[in-house]
């Protein structure tokens, strides 16, 4: 009985191997089309589909398409598909088509999508925010269609890398703001369709496109439509703001084009009489600029209104948050000057610039047209004569937008000449100053001290336009954007937007009792927003830019709490200091600022997530001794589910599902690994936060008031 018994047992476990050997498709296809499936709401209609196993090739799932092993082709248009398509889409690595339009699909697109495919249809759903940044790095994309959505906001500057895109379709949406420049670099456009939308600006990068089809209709554009454009078959364009006077050379008036053209000529009477008007308009604007521009040139005007007003009633407005200090690191510079005792403890807020930013600036916004939109007149001879802004628009790649001259005698102005009431920062490498314009914009200036130039001439002129011009190229939804520059006179400064709220530092560490504290998936939202930074910076940017700095009082936070990574491009700054670039943050390898790698930057990371998960600073003297440096002393207790519980930020009280703060601290686990070569890359930090997010349901814009308790959240 014995052998008998034996030989049966055998024969059952063969017959239960056959399945897995007989199996064609590529397992990492099978698991993302798993999830796919789960994500989807387990349609029954989806014939052969499952959630876990399978063989999509060899038993011929619907809309399954294979080559051997691997999936090639994804057709699921019009089949009344709910959910969301999951978060794996980037393991389809085989998959060249991929068709899901005409569905009831909803939340975000997929931040990845099947990275070489060449047809994406996603038309005709509820998908809401934004095209995903990672279709940038869709080299063999043909075929864009997004249209029929309910996406929002402004188009990323991120078309500079898709020689082969014949289509793209971004009709009948919500998207707004003005087109990026990127758009003029896709030579092998035809056809282009953004009609039905809220776009705004001029069209002037679409003039060199070999287009077949173009449409338009019902934006906010304005401008002149290029006279190249005017040869187009298909061409509509009603429904915008276009100019009505004469077109400047190479444009042509809207009235002659598109389906709904014809309007009338101007009679040259009326050209004269609109000429006279225009040039008494402007003369009437110069007087008005001088005049305003002499009443609030006095330091003390923009003191009082600052003295009174910005430090003491932050805390009594109607704002739940208190943007206090951020602690930096002093370089070589100066001592800084002596603040009024109310001023002390906000003195070092951020190490870098903020912004004030409902609407964040994005990067196919050119600066000119956020901030300072008229600088005063002596702008002008700045830039026709100031050496610097030659060298740098020589040095600008094709793609690059040109950063703004700003004089140094505006900036002056505008900080009260740098006064002790202006100062928000000092960091490694300077002091970071407010500058505020008599028409309410605010700015932040970062002055460098010269000492970190190597230029013989000792103003650091051509090093510096080399920085400006690196870092104008540095275009992302989730990195603070580079307004402008000046160097004159021996001084080299970078003017940025400024962020009221702060930075995460002043959040986590500094708000006391007079502000919410930052909720649980704001706190995901911030380490996802701040990991795709990071991930354009490393994986996205030629050449590379390793960071050096990334730390809590380098993520300024918007608004809506929107975190937006500064400090950039200025790694060659921070290899000339022996200082440490910041206490807790720094790599086990980084001895010296020269030894630092994009897996120091992985490892920084991880230490900000430990700031997001315990509210604790990276290192903190006033702890027990065992407890000082953040990371010696979480490490140990990240993968202990009741040490972790112990570990989180008092704050949050309680208010955070325990699998969603164990996953977050398993990613955290991997980043501040000892030895940088088994950190992650930052690509897959962000997959890993992007799959939390999604196995967690989570609502990234839910605030402490809208949160459940633990037991009542559905995780």
């Amino acid at each position: 009985m014995y052998p008998s018994s034996c030989s049966s047992l055998g024969f059952l476990l063969l017959f239960s191997l056959i399945p897995f050997a007989l199996s064609k498709t590529n397992s990492q296809d099978v698991a993302a089309l798993n999830v796919m499936y789960t994500s989807l709401n387990s349609p029954s209609k989806l014939d052969g589909w499952k959630a876990s196993g399978g063989d999509p090739c060899g038993d011929s799932w619907d809309g399954i398409t294979c080559s051997g092993s691997k999936v090639t082709e994804v057709r699921l248009s019009g089949m009344g598909l709910t959910g969301t398509l999951g978060y794996q889409l980037s393991n389809l690595k085989s998959v060249t088509y991929f068709d899901v339009s005409k569905n009831k699909l909803q939340n975000q697109i997929p931040y990845q999508l099947p990275p070489n495919a060449a047809y994406i249809d996603l038309s005709k759903n509820a998908f809401t925010g934004n095209v995903p940044y990672s279709i940038s790095l869709m080299a063999d994309l043909e075929h864009l269609d997004v249209g029929n959505n309910k996406l929002n906001g402004q188009l990323t500057d991120m078309f500079q890398k898709l020689p082969k895109l014949k289509v793209m379709d971004l009709s009948n949406n919500q998207l707004s703001g003005d087109l990026p420049q990127s758009l003029s670099s896709l030579k092998s456009l035809a056809q282009l369709f953004l009609q039905n939308n809220k776009f705004t600006g001029k069209i002037t990068m679409l003039g060199d496109l070999p287009l077949d089809e173009l449409n338009l209709a019902n934006n906010k554009f304005t401008g002149w439509i290029p006279a190249k454009l005017e040869d187009i078959n298909n061409l509509d364009t009603d429904g915008n703001n276009w100019s009505k006077g004469p077109a400047p050379p190479g444009q042509k008036k809207a009235a002659n084009a598109g389906k709904g053209g014809g309007g009338a000529r101007i009679s040259t009477g009326v050209l004269i009489a609109l000429i006279v008007l225009g040039v008494v308009v402007i003369a009437a604007l110069l007087i008005i600029v001088f005049f305003s521009r002499r009443k609030s040139s006095s330091p003390s005007s923009f003191l009082d209104d600052e003295e009174k007003s910005h430090h003491q009633n932050n805390r009594k407005s109607n704002n739940n948050f208190t943007p206090l200090t951020s602690q930096e690191l002093s370089g070589h510079n100066p001592p800084p000057p002596v603040l009024p005792p109310h001023l002390r403890q906000g003195a070092l807020r951020e190490s870098f610039e903020s912004s004030n930013s409902v609407d964040v600036k994005t990067p196919q916004k050119a600066p000119s047209q956020g901030y300072n939109k008229q600088p005063p007149s002596d702008l002008a001879q700045s830039l026709n004569d100031n050496e610097f802004a030659s060298r740098l628009n020589s040095k600008k790649g094709g793609g690059a937008r040109a950063a703004v001259p700003y004089a140094l005698s505006d900036l002056q102005s505008a900080t009260a000449s740098f006064a002790a009431g202006r100062l928000l920062g000092e960091g490694s490498l300077g002091r970071v100053y407010r500058a505020k314009y008599a028409d309410n914009k605010v700015l932040a200036v970062k002055k460098i001290d010269s000492s970190y130039f190597h230029d013989s001439n000792k103003d650091g002129g051509g090093e510096f336009s080399e920085i400006v011009a690196s870092i104008s190229k540095v275009h992302h939804p989730n990195i603070v954007e580079l307004v402008g520059f000046c160097s004159e006179q021996g001084h080299n400064m970078l003017v940025y937007e400024y962020y009221r709220n702060g930075s995460l530092h002043d959040f986590l560490h500094n708000s006391g009792d007079f502000s919410n504290p930052l909720t649980w998936n704001t706190r995901v939202r911030i380490a996802l927003g701040t990991a795709r930074a990071v991930e354009y910076l490393h994986e996205a940017c030629s050449p590379t830019v390793i960071h050096k700095n990334i730390k809590s009082s380098n993520i300024l936070l918007d608004l809506d709490l929107n975190p937006h990574l500064c400090d950039y491009g200025l790694g060659t700054f921070h290899t000339r200091t022996s200082q440490n670039l910041g206490v807790g943050y720094n790599a086990p390898e980084c001895t010296t600022p020269s030894a630092y790698s994009m897996k120091s930057d992985i490892y920084s990371f991880g230490v900000v997530m430990l700031e997001l998960l315990t509210g604790r600073m990276p290192f903190d003297h006033t702890k027990p001794k065992s407890e000082q440096a953040l990371v010696r002393w979480a490490t140990p207790q990240l993968h202990d589910i009741d040490a972790l519980a112990q570990m989180v930020d008092p704050a949050l009280r309680g208010l955070y599902p325990p699998k969603s703060l164990s996953r977050f601290a398993d990613i955290i686990a991997l980043c501040v690994q000892a030895e940088p070569e088994f950190r992650p890359a930052m690509s897959e930090v962000v997959q890993s936060l992007v799959t939390l997010v999604q196995r967690s349901s989570m609502n990234m814009k839910d605030d402490l008031a809208a949160s459940r308790r633990t037991e009542d959240l559905d995780y």
